[in-house]
């Protein structure tokens, strides 16, 4: 490959650089398609529901770390698992009696640090 004297303008990769990817015709209408109908608020609704499920196995997974079972065998697994959820149903509920929301949302590292953008 030809040496390229402005190729650190372009990016910062030692190997590769930029690539563009185009689908084909029918896969980028099915995609288009689609996008348009994540603004409709019927999909909206049904998506929270779904939103609400990967909280619960994210939540299941952080606390209780539900992804390896710590036991061998189907009984001793399914009392890990009976457990974990009453310790899940156990946070809930200290949260809900408390006042305390659950849900943490994602601040970013810009936002962290306090810093605005000058108006």
């Amino acid at each position: 490959m030809p040496p390229r004297p402005v190729r650190d303008q372009c990016t910062r990769s030692k190997t590769g650089g930029r690539t563009l990817s185009l689908q084909p015709r029918e896969v980028q209408e099915v995609l288009d398609h689609a996008r348009l109908q994540q603004g409709d608020e019927q999909w909206r609704a049904k998506y929270a529901i779904r939103a609400g499920i990967e909280g619960t196995i994210h939540q299941a997974v952080a606390v209780t770390g539900m992804r390896r079972a710590r036991y061998l065998g189907l009984h001793k697994t399914h009392l890990e698992h009976v457990f974990s959820a009453v310790a899940l149903n156990l946070i809930r509920l200290d949260a809900w009696w408390n006042g305390h929301p659950l849900d943490r949302t994602r601040v970013s590292h810009l936002a962290s640090l306090g810093l605005s953008l000058p108006a």
